[in-house]
């Protein structure tokens, strides 16, 4: 895997909008989070749009920020602004080898994962992380955004927020290792048989999800498993799945004993209650990057660097 340049202080970050729109201000935000970070802020053309309701501009105005952003060797990194949805609408309009032949950072989850799903078939470390223009940024997530982003040597073991747990929990124990790839659960069933597939042999698979109906849940896991893509994988480790509307009500199971009947007969390691997702407190995943899952242990070690020294 191609890792970009560590980023430092005055690089240069493209704010694109590749999927839903913007609410008021929320740009604004975004630029000063960046700002915030020592890096300067590079706003799309069409970041402001909006488009169908759903849309922050058309496909042929998100792509061509997407395409330009990619292109331009003097930009260090991609932070899109915000999920939603719209990027799968766009994946095949993008000129992808134009980032491996300028390798940056490629930072977003939700509707992005679709995005870092084409990143690894480019062959190029991609991040699964906070959007900026959110309202709160807090502490917790900085402190892991930031190092994965900035330092180029191996994270190690990930940290959980203070006043939690302070591991997941096992569904099967053991360990594993493998590059981590995955994201949101719904972009990763979509975006099968695609040319932007998961390619998730001897990987350790993560995934995430929100606002789900539990059967929904039931069916996208049934997909990846039909798929092949569970038998697969080398381990399983789970975020959050939050905001599901109907969990364990009318003698509907909770998302722990959906995940327990859907995956535990894989016969790899699983654990559940890692901090990344739609959670405020929310791990930064280097996609593309060798890991291990100890899901006895309940914890997630980083043992590549993510990004490479500059030249």
């Amino acid at each position: 895997m191609i890792r970009p340049p560590a980023l430092r202080p005055g690089s240069r970050v493209a704010l694109v909008a590749a999927a839903g729109p913007l609410p008021p201000g929320g740009v604004e935000r975004a630029m000063d989070r960046v700002r915030a970070f020592g890096w300067e802020p590079v706003a799309g053309r069409f970041c402001r749009g909006r488009c169908s309701g759903y849309l922050a501009g058309t496909d042929d105005e998100r792509a061509a920020d997407l395409d330009a952003a990619l292109a331009d060797p003097g930009l260090d990194a991609i932070w899109f602004l915000r999920g939603g949805y719209g990027t799968m609408r766009i994946l095949d309009r993008i000129g992808w080898p134009a980032l491996a032949a300028h390798p940056k950072a490629l930072i977003g989850f939700s509707d992005n994962t679709a995005v870092h799903l084409a990143a690894q078939r480019a062959g190029v470390v991609s991040f699964h992380g906070p959007h900026p223009h959110t309202a709160e940024f807090p502490d917790f997530a900085r402190d892991t955004f930031l190092p994965v982003l900035t330092e180029p040597r191996p994270a190690g073991v990930l940290p959980f927020p203070a006043g939690s747990a302070g591991r997941a929990e096992a569904l099967v124990e053991g360990q594993a290792e493998g590059p981590l790839l995955g994201g949101n659960l719904s972009l990763v069933a979509s975006t099968l048989g695609t040319p932007f597939a998961i390619q998730p042999r001897g990987a350790i698979l993560f995934m995430e999800e929100v606002g789900e109906h539990v059967y929904r849940l039931d069916r996208l896991l049934s997909h990846l498993k039909l798929a092949g893509v569970l038998d697969a994988v080398a381990g399983i480790a789970i975020g959050a799945f939050s905001e599901v509307p109907d969990e364990g009500s009318d003698g509907r199971p909770t998302v722990r004993e959906l995940l327990q009947d859907r995956l535990g007969g894989l016969g790899v390691p699983i654990a559940f209650g890692f901090p990344f997702g739609h959670v405020d407190d929310n791990w930064t995943l280097p996609m593309g990057v060798r890991a291990r899952l100890d899901a006895g242990a309940g914890t997630l070690e980083l043992l590549e660097p993510a990004v490479a020294e500059r030249g």
